[in-house]
Protein backbone atom coordinates (compact mmCIF):
# COMPACT_ATOMS: atom_id res chain seq x y z
CA UNK A 1 0.00 0.00 0.00
CA UNK A 2 3.10 1.84 1.00
CA UNK A 3 6.26 2.01 2.38
CA UNK A 4 5.01 3.11 5.96
CA UNK A 5 2.47 0.18 6.23
CA UNK A 6 4.32 -1.95 4.63
CA UNK A 7 6.62 -1.56 7.22
CA UNK A 8 4.52 -1.55 9.93
CA UNK A 9 4.37 -4.73 12.01
CA UNK A 10 0.89 -4.44 12.50
CA UNK A 11 -2.37 -3.84 10.17
CA UNK A 12 -3.61 -0.15 10.70
CA UNK A 13 -6.69 -0.86 13.87
CA UNK A 14 -9.18 2.29 13.84
CA UNK A 15 -11.38 2.10 16.75
CA UNK A 16 -15.11 2.09 14.96
CA UNK A 17 -17.71 3.15 17.09
CA UNK A 18 -21.43 3.09 16.29
CA UNK A 19 -24.32 1.40 14.43
CA UNK A 20 -24.31 -1.26 12.64
CA UNK A 21 -27.79 -2.30 10.83
CA UNK A 22 -30.00 -3.03 7.97
CA UNK A 23 -31.28 -0.86 5.46
CA UNK A 24 -34.44 -2.39 4.46
CA UNK A 25 -35.57 -1.41 0.62
CA UNK A 26 -38.52 -1.09 -0.93
CA UNK A 27 -38.67 -4.07 -2.94
CA UNK A 28 -38.19 -6.28 0.28
CA UNK A 29 -34.54 -6.55 0.36
CA UNK A 30 -31.96 -5.29 2.89
CA UNK A 31 -28.31 -4.14 2.85
CA UNK A 32 -26.25 -4.81 5.90
CA UNK A 33 -25.28 -1.54 7.06
CA UNK A 34 -25.16 1.65 9.33
CA UNK A 35 -22.06 4.22 8.60
CA UNK A 36 -19.45 3.33 11.10
CA UNK A 37 -20.38 -0.95 10.06
CA UNK A 38 -19.81 0.35 6.54
CA UNK A 39 -17.03 2.35 7.25
CA UNK A 40 -15.06 -0.79 8.99
CA UNK A 41 -15.83 -3.13 6.50
CA UNK A 42 -13.97 -1.14 3.68
CA UNK A 43 -11.37 -0.94 5.71
CA UNK A 44 -11.21 -4.29 6.21
CA UNK A 45 -11.58 -4.65 2.42
CA UNK A 46 -8.36 -2.61 2.25
CA UNK A 47 -6.23 -4.46 4.31
CA UNK A 48 -6.75 -2.49 8.07
CA UNK A 49 -7.84 -4.34 11.24
CA UNK A 50 -10.69 -2.33 12.64
CA UNK A 51 -11.88 -2.83 15.94
CA UNK A 52 -15.72 -2.51 15.45
CA UNK A 53 -17.80 -1.40 18.74
CA UNK A 54 -21.08 -1.51 18.79
CA UNK A 55 -24.06 -3.37 19.86
CA UNK A 56 -26.47 -5.70 18.29
CA UNK A 57 -29.77 -7.97 19.70
CA UNK A 58 -29.82 -11.48 20.40
CA UNK A 59 -32.36 -12.61 17.02
CA UNK A 60 -30.97 -13.63 13.82
CA UNK A 61 -29.95 -9.98 12.33
CA UNK A 62 -27.84 -10.13 14.99
CA UNK A 63 -26.39 -13.40 14.28
CA UNK A 64 -26.24 -12.59 10.61
CA UNK A 65 -24.26 -9.21 11.58
CA UNK A 66 -21.95 -11.73 13.54
CA UNK A 67 -21.87 -14.04 10.75
CA UNK A 68 -20.82 -11.61 7.93
CA UNK A 69 -18.50 -10.18 10.01
CA UNK A 70 -16.72 -13.56 10.90
CA UNK A 71 -16.63 -14.42 6.86
CA UNK A 72 -15.47 -11.18 5.79
CA UNK A 73 -12.32 -11.31 8.33
CA UNK A 74 -13.21 -8.48 10.27
CA UNK A 75 -12.93 -8.66 14.44
CA UNK A 76 -16.16 -9.41 16.07
CA UNK A 77 -14.41 -8.81 19.54
CA UNK A 78 -15.98 -5.52 19.99
CA UNK A 79 -19.69 -6.19 19.49
CA UNK A 80 -22.04 -6.25 22.48
CA UNK A 81 -25.35 -8.33 22.13
CA UNK A 82 -28.08 -6.77 23.74
CA UNK A 83 -30.40 -9.11 25.43
CA UNK A 84 -33.99 -7.36 24.82
CA UNK A 85 -32.98 -4.60 21.76
CA UNK A 86 -33.67 -5.85 18.25
CA UNK A 87 -30.87 -5.27 16.05
CA UNK A 88 -30.72 -1.72 14.13
CA UNK A 89 -33.55 -1.55 11.25
CA UNK A 90 -33.75 1.02 8.33
CA UNK A 91 -36.72 1.53 6.31
CA UNK A 92 -34.61 3.19 2.81
CA UNK A 93 -36.43 4.73 0.29
CA UNK A 94 -34.78 5.80 -3.04
CA UNK A 95 -36.13 9.00 -5.15
CA UNK A 96 -33.73 9.33 -8.21
CA UNK A 97 -31.10 7.93 -7.02
CA UNK A 98 -30.97 9.36 -3.95
CA UNK A 99 -31.69 8.03 -0.55
CA UNK A 100 -34.28 9.13 2.66
CA UNK A 101 -34.49 7.12 5.61
CA UNK A 102 -36.87 5.87 8.50
CA UNK A 103 -35.24 5.46 11.42
CA UNK A 104 -36.65 3.16 14.29
CA UNK A 105 -35.75 4.16 17.58
CA UNK A 106 -34.96 2.00 20.98
CA UNK A 107 -32.15 -0.11 18.99
CA UNK A 108 -29.19 -2.48 20.23
CA UNK A 109 -26.91 0.24 18.59
CA UNK A 110 -28.70 3.11 21.07
CA UNK A 111 -27.39 0.81 24.16
CA UNK A 112 -23.74 -0.11 23.56
CA UNK A 113 -22.51 -0.34 27.23
CA UNK A 114 -19.68 0.81 28.99
CA UNK A 115 -18.98 -2.18 30.81
CA UNK A 116 -19.25 -4.01 27.78
CA UNK A 117 -16.45 -2.27 25.96
CA UNK A 118 -12.91 -4.00 24.91
CA UNK A 119 -10.12 -4.36 27.56
CA UNK A 120 -7.64 -1.24 28.06
CA UNK A 121 -4.68 -3.58 26.15
CA UNK A 122 -6.99 -3.62 23.10
CA UNK A 123 -8.35 -0.25 23.32
CA UNK A 124 -4.64 0.87 23.46
CA UNK A 125 -4.01 -0.78 20.21
CA UNK A 126 -6.29 1.29 18.12
CA UNK A 127 -4.57 4.29 16.03
CA UNK A 128 -7.39 6.28 15.11
CA UNK A 129 -11.13 6.62 16.64
CA UNK A 130 -13.91 6.96 13.93
CA UNK A 131 -17.87 7.85 14.99
CA UNK A 132 -20.84 9.33 13.69
CA UNK A 133 -23.51 11.52 15.32
CA UNK A 134 -26.77 9.09 14.65
CA UNK A 135 -25.86 6.33 17.52
CA UNK A 136 -25.55 9.11 20.00
CA UNK A 137 -29.02 9.79 20.15
CA UNK A 138 -29.47 7.72 23.48
CA UNK A 139 -27.45 8.30 26.70
CA UNK A 140 -25.95 4.96 27.07
CA UNK A 141 -23.83 4.61 23.68
CA UNK A 142 -23.67 8.64 23.99
CA UNK A 143 -22.06 8.24 27.65
CA UNK A 144 -19.74 5.11 26.09
CA UNK A 145 -18.13 7.22 23.23
CA UNK A 146 -17.50 10.26 26.25
CA UNK A 147 -15.91 7.65 28.47
CA UNK A 148 -13.73 6.13 24.71
CA UNK A 149 -12.88 9.79 24.02
CA UNK A 150 -12.14 10.87 27.80
CA UNK A 151 -9.16 7.98 28.07
CA UNK A 152 -8.08 7.36 24.93
CA UNK A 153 -7.50 10.52 23.54
CA UNK A 154 -6.64 9.49 20.02
CA UNK A 155 -7.00 11.48 16.86
CA UNK A 156 -10.16 11.32 16.05
CA UNK A 157 -12.53 11.58 12.84
CA UNK A 158 -16.08 12.77 13.80
CA UNK A 159 -18.82 11.46 10.22
CA UNK A 160 -21.75 13.77 10.30
CA UNK A 161 -25.32 11.93 10.10
CA UNK A 162 -27.72 14.39 10.78
CA UNK A 163 -31.01 12.38 10.67
CA UNK A 164 -34.01 14.10 11.92
CA UNK A 165 -35.53 13.91 14.95
CA UNK A 166 -32.38 11.99 16.00
CA UNK A 167 -30.04 14.72 16.35
CA UNK A 168 -29.67 18.14 18.15
CA UNK A 169 -27.34 20.78 17.53
CA UNK A 170 -25.96 21.47 21.44
CA UNK A 171 -24.80 17.86 21.69
CA UNK A 172 -23.10 17.56 18.20
CA UNK A 173 -20.92 20.35 18.53
CA UNK A 174 -19.97 19.52 21.82
CA UNK A 175 -18.50 16.13 19.85
CA UNK A 176 -17.10 18.47 17.39
CA UNK A 177 -15.20 20.66 19.60
CA UNK A 178 -12.02 20.61 19.14
CA UNK A 179 -11.59 16.88 17.16
CA UNK A 180 -8.73 16.33 14.40
CA UNK A 181 -11.50 15.71 11.78
CA UNK A 182 -14.54 16.42 10.46
CA UNK A 183 -16.68 15.34 7.49
CA UNK A 184 -20.32 16.32 6.70
CA UNK A 185 -22.11 17.69 3.70
CA UNK A 186 -23.33 20.68 2.83
CA UNK A 187 -26.58 21.01 4.09
CA UNK A 188 -25.27 19.74 7.47
CA UNK A 189 -22.53 22.18 8.00
CA UNK A 190 -25.20 24.75 7.05
CA UNK A 191 -27.68 23.54 9.87
CA UNK A 192 -25.02 23.07 12.48
CA UNK A 193 -23.23 26.65 11.16
CA UNK A 194 -26.80 28.37 11.25
CA UNK A 195 -26.11 29.92 7.77
CA UNK A 196 -27.32 29.52 4.23
CA UNK A 197 -26.27 29.46 0.36
CA UNK A 198 -27.19 27.90 -2.70
CA UNK A 199 -23.45 27.97 -3.73
CA UNK A 200 -21.13 25.57 -2.72
CA UNK A 201 -18.43 27.74 -3.92
CA UNK A 202 -19.80 30.42 -1.27
CA UNK A 203 -19.07 27.97 1.75
CA UNK A 204 -15.30 28.70 2.29
CA UNK A 205 -15.50 31.78 4.16
CA UNK A 206 -18.83 30.48 6.45
CA UNK A 207 -17.56 27.03 6.78
CA UNK A 208 -13.48 28.76 8.12
CA UNK A 209 -15.52 30.50 10.57
CA UNK A 210 -17.04 27.12 11.83
CA UNK A 211 -13.73 25.57 11.63
CA UNK A 212 -12.49 27.75 13.66
CA UNK A 213 -14.89 28.44 15.84
CA UNK A 214 -14.97 24.80 16.88
CA UNK A 215 -11.17 24.44 16.86
CA UNK A 216 -11.43 21.61 14.27
CA UNK A 217 -7.92 20.94 12.03
CA UNK A 218 -9.41 19.92 9.10
CA UNK A 219 -13.52 20.26 7.89
CA UNK A 220 -14.37 18.21 5.19
CA UNK A 221 -17.65 19.17 3.40
CA UNK A 222 -18.70 16.75 0.92
CA UNK A 223 -20.83 18.24 -2.16
CA UNK A 224 -22.16 15.79 -4.24
CA UNK A 225 -21.53 15.67 -7.26
CA UNK A 226 -19.79 19.51 -6.92
CA UNK A 227 -17.03 16.96 -5.57
CA UNK A 228 -15.48 18.17 -1.65
CA UNK A 229 -13.77 20.91 0.32
CA UNK A 230 -11.02 20.57 2.89
CA UNK A 231 -10.73 23.47 5.16
CA UNK A 232 -7.56 23.85 7.06
CA UNK A 233 -5.29 26.39 9.07
CA UNK A 234 -3.35 26.71 5.57
CA UNK A 235 -6.01 27.48 3.64
CA UNK A 236 -9.12 25.36 1.61
CA UNK A 237 -8.76 22.46 -0.93
CA UNK A 238 -11.42 21.45 -3.31
CA UNK A 239 -12.06 18.30 -5.58
CA UNK A 240 -14.10 17.59 -8.25
CA UNK A 241 -16.34 14.52 -8.17
CA UNK A 242 -15.52 11.97 -10.13
CA UNK A 243 -18.36 10.93 -12.86
CA UNK A 244 -20.55 7.71 -12.15
CA UNK A 245 -22.19 7.02 -15.88
CA UNK A 246 -23.48 3.96 -14.69
CA UNK A 247 -24.18 4.45 -11.10
CA UNK A 248 -26.98 2.47 -9.32
CA UNK A 249 -27.85 4.52 -6.09
CA UNK A 250 -25.42 6.83 -3.93
CA UNK A 251 -26.19 4.91 -0.87
CA UNK A 252 -23.00 4.79 1.38
CA UNK A 253 -20.92 6.48 -0.89
CA UNK A 254 -20.23 8.92 1.88
CA UNK A 255 -18.89 6.01 4.52
CA UNK A 256 -16.68 4.82 1.22
CA UNK A 257 -15.34 8.24 1.14
CA UNK A 258 -14.98 8.12 5.10
CA UNK A 259 -13.44 4.79 4.76
CA UNK A 260 -10.53 6.47 2.71
CA UNK A 261 -10.23 9.42 4.35
CA UNK A 262 -9.75 7.57 7.68
CA UNK A 263 -6.78 5.19 5.41
CA UNK A 264 -5.02 8.40 3.96
CA UNK A 265 -4.87 9.95 7.66
CA UNK A 266 -3.24 7.07 8.87
CA UNK A 267 -1.02 6.58 6.11
CA UNK A 268 -0.28 10.74 5.72
CA UNK A 269 -1.41 11.61 2.56
CA UNK A 270 -1.71 14.94 1.81
CA UNK A 271 -5.17 16.49 1.83
CA UNK A 272 -5.03 16.59 -1.56
CA UNK A 273 -4.56 13.42 -2.03
CA UNK A 274 -6.66 11.90 0.61
CA UNK A 275 -10.02 14.05 -1.10
CA UNK A 276 -8.98 12.41 -5.07
CA UNK A 277 -8.38 9.01 -3.87
CA UNK A 278 -11.66 9.02 -1.71
CA UNK A 279 -13.82 10.76 -4.65
CA UNK A 280 -12.53 8.03 -6.62
CA UNK A 281 -13.36 5.23 -4.09
CA UNK A 282 -16.81 6.91 -3.35
CA UNK A 283 -17.73 6.63 -7.28
CA UNK A 284 -17.20 2.89 -7.42
CA UNK A 285 -19.77 2.36 -4.63
CA UNK A 286 -21.96 4.47 -6.63
CA UNK A 287 -22.01 1.55 -9.29
CA UNK A 288 -23.27 -0.98 -6.58
CA UNK A 289 -26.33 -1.54 -4.79
CA UNK A 290 -26.17 -0.78 -1.39
CA UNK A 291 -22.82 0.29 0.73
CA UNK A 292 -20.29 -2.12 0.74
CA UNK A 293 -19.05 -4.84 -1.60
CA UNK A 294 -18.03 -8.06 -1.43
CA UNK A 295 -15.12 -8.04 -4.17
CA UNK A 296 -12.03 -8.23 -2.81
CA UNK A 297 -11.08 -7.28 -6.47
CA UNK A 298 -12.73 -3.98 -5.84
CA UNK A 299 -10.22 -3.15 -2.97
CA UNK A 300 -7.54 -4.62 -4.49
CA UNK A 301 -8.01 -2.29 -7.51
CA UNK A 302 -7.50 0.90 -5.49
CA UNK A 303 -4.58 -0.33 -3.44
CA UNK A 304 -2.72 -1.10 -7.00
CA UNK A 305 -3.58 2.10 -8.04
CA UNK A 306 -2.37 4.09 -5.11
CA UNK A 307 1.00 1.93 -4.57
CA UNK A 308 3.15 5.25 -5.68
CA UNK A 309 1.35 7.87 -3.92
CA UNK A 310 3.02 9.37 -0.42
Amino acid sequence: MSEKQNESKDPFRPLIFGEALFDHFPDGSRVLGGAPFNVAWHLKGFGANPLTVTSVGQDREGEEILERMDRWGMDTSGVQEHPSRPTGRVTAHLEDGNPSYDIEARQAYDAIMTEGLPRRPVLEGCDLLYHGTLALREPTSYNSLVYLRGNWPLPTLVDVNLRAPWWTRGKVLERLKGVSWVKLNQEELELLGRFSTQDPAALEEPGSRFREEHEINTLVVTLGQEGSLALTSHGSIRQGARKVGDGVDSVGAGDAFAAVLLLGIHLGWSVEVILRRASEFAGDICKIRGATSHDPELYARHLRSWGHAT
